[in-house]
């Protein structure tokens, strides 16, 4: 005997179950472990759903419970919470000079092993050396691996999954790593652009939980931009805004990876310092060592910092003026060299910022990291993935996936 066809009322039914995991999943992460009465009150939901909920996800592998330590009616109560312990996802956060590859659970707690290695200079062994890795973690021990999340710099267009043009790591232009990885390890993938992987760490893991309106700004090897408006990432059309670095503030300036000169991310970065460093000491070294260097004392830094705060408070009132955040995250590590240098930025972006805009943002420095971004984007397709596409589009976080990036 055949199945019978779908009813309208059982599709109907099966739609709202997906939406109801999806706000028990949602309401665990924000709240953190909870009951299943307390699921049942932050989603919103009847007790009986949420029952019925829980045990559906705790099916699924993307729930765990655990003692609480507290006691009800005689018996230890239990708490539900986001799997960490039986299920893994993986992140991979490409860069110009290195690349990490980490795991977590859908808690975003990573794993204490991070794997690092050399930026390669050809795109294959890029493949090469960073699947080796994803292979051993994905091998590792008796643990569900759920998806992977890749953190690429450059321009990413969402439609394709695939990177346009990367000044600072070329050898991902036209290509998608994404596709490679899906195939290779037989799990979900996402891939999205830096900036945007910083936002989503910042909001689920750092500074800006419960935050619908922040702006994120990454100087580190370049220079990007990520907001969220009303709770939503603005991408633009097809996942390329937020390319602040590559505006000219200096026509006469340095040549850009891009091809242009004066770009902003010449002037205002962890690598503008570090370019300007390396011309006074007439040899090549990195942000950690300049970072050492100052700290130390070896290095008087005073000049350099100077040009470099002045050009990156022209970008962060840029911002602000165009935006309006309630926040203001900047991720860099030039911040480590100087405990002063932070305040000596603020005080030249209040002279360049409109004041009225200045007086409405906070201007901080940010605690998530690219690979909790990796991580956080990979968690946020896998929660959105229950929804139907028309849902999807209204979350902070969603962009089509084409089929070769989905496990089958």
């Amino acid at each position: 005997m055949s199945d019978l066809p779908e009813t309208p009322s059982s599709i109907q039914t099966s739609l709202l179950s997906k939406i109801n995991e999806w706000q028990a999943l949602r309401a665990i992460q924000r709240q953190g472990p909870m009951s299943r009465a307390e699921v049942a009150r932050y989603a919103h939901i009847t007790a009986p759903t949420a029952s019925k909920t829980v045990e559906s996800l705790l099916k699924a592998g993307l729930l765990e419970e655990e003692e609480s330590g507290e006691v009800l009616r005689g018996r230890p109560a239990r708490k539900l919470r986001l799997t960490n312990k039986n299920a893994q996802v993986l992140g991979l956060a490409l860069d110009a000079d290195k690349c990490r590859v980490v795991s977590a659970g859908l808690d975003g707690v990573l794993h204490d092993e991070i794997y690092e290695f050399r930026t390669p200079g050809t795109y294959p062994i890029l493949l090469d050396t960073a699947g080796a890795y994803l292979d051993g973690v994905l091998k590792r021990g008796k643990v569900t691996t759920l998806g992977l999340g890749i953190s690429i710099p450059g321009l990413v267009d969402y439609t394709s999954q695939r990177s346009i043009l990367s000044p600072n790591l070329p050898i991902t232009n036209s290509h998608s790593p994404v596709q490679y990885f899906a195939k290779r390890l037989g799990i979900e993938c996402v891939q999205l652009q830096e900036s945007h992987a910083l936002c989503l760490a910042e909001r689920h893991y750092g500074n800006a939980i419960g935050m619908d309106d922040f702006a994120m700004l990454d100087v580190n090897i370049g220079v990007g931009l990520g907001v969220m408006s009303g709770g939503r990432l603005l991408k633009g059309n097809r996942g390329l805004a937020g390319e602040i670095g590559h505006i000219t503030v200096c026509p006469e300036g340095r040549r850009c990876g891009c091809g242009n000169t004066g770009c902003l991310e010449t002037e205002a970065s962890d690598s503008a310092l570090v370019y300007a460093i390396s011309q006074r000491l007439g040899r090549a070294v990195d942000i950690d060592e300049v970072v050492q260097l100052i700290q130390s004392g070896t290095l008087d830094p005073r000049s350099e910092l100077e040009r470099v705060c002045r050009y990156l408070a022209i970008g962060v009132a840029s911002v602000i003026n165009l935006f309006n955040p309630s926040t203001l995250f900047i991720h860099g590590r030039m911040f480590a060299a100087d405990p002063e240098l932070f305040s000596h930025l603020l005080i030249e972006i209040k002279k360049r910022a409109l004041a009225p805009s200045f007086a409405d943002c906070t201007v901080v420095l940010a605690r998530g990291s690219k690979r909790q971004g990796a991580i956080a984007g990979i968690v946020e397709h896998l929660f959105n993935s229950l929804l139907p596409p028309s849902m999807q589009a209204s979350t902070s976080w969603a962009f089509p996936m084409p089929a070769a990036t989905t496990k089958r």
